[in-house]
């Protein structure tokens, strides 16, 4: 049995902390390097290209790699990609189309990347046991991020409402704002995806300075 830690010990102790850039800090403030989050929201809403500027910050401290389960490498991702500059951090994001079994072998290879994104939940086929088997490997060592289909304001399906009780960091995206509920919360708690569309979907409660940088 390990030795029970006092109030003094557990204060004291040195933990690893990421701080992103400041329209990231603003969101979510200081953050764990590892563990999972969730990101969720409505067809239309700004979500893959929320996921996709998450990527391009994640990329300025780490090697990526994003899971395309539900678009594939398709036209739209083609486009979500030149939107968003992504050729500004080439060589440190890869696009693969695979299995969770096949994905679990990827991140258990030595010197693997250190970010994953998983689009979507619900194209993996887990069930609430299966992410706890999967997520239980890996989240002390990676950074697991899974984008969900949204079901009204909730993640969809049983094993979208077990991922959002678990998660570190939640995410709900809507009419191109991100708006964080998880254990990570900055001053905003709020991104702005996209400042025109949000602008037109939110009025004033936007801030027309924000930009996509």
């Amino acid at each position: 049995m390990a030795r029970a830690l006092s109030v003094k010990e557990v204060d004291a102790k040195k933990l690893p902390t990421l701080t992103l850039s400041e329209r990231w800090h603003n969101m979510v403030g200081e953050i764990a390097p590892t563990g999972v989050w969730l990101i969720w929201g409505k067809s239309g809403s700004g979500k893959s290209s929320f996921v996709m500027q998450l990527c391009k910050e994640l990329c300025r401290h780490y090697k990526g790699i994003y899971n395309s389960l539900e678009e594939g490498i398709s036209l739209t991702l083609q486009n979500n990609i030149r939107t968003n500059r992504m050729s500004e951090v080439n060589s440190r994001l890869a696009f693969v189309e695979e299995s969770i079994e096949e994905l679990n072998e990827r991140m258990t290879k030595r010197m693997s990347p250190h970010f994953y994104i998983i689009d979507s939940l619900q194209c993996t086929g887990l069930s609430p046991k299966t992410y706890d088997e999967f997520v239980n490997i890996h989240k002390k060592n990676k950074l697991i991020i899974f984008v969900s289909q949204a079901d009204g304001l909730r993640p969809k399906g049983r094993v979208g409402d077990h991922a959002l009780f678990m998660a570190d960091e939640k995410i709900w995206v809507e009419g191109f704002r991100a708006q964080t509920f998880g254990r990570f919360i900055g001053p905003e708690e709020t991104f702005v995806i996209w400042p025109e569309r949000a602008q037109a979907y939110w009025g004033a409660q936007v801030k027309a300075d924000l930009t996509i940088k």
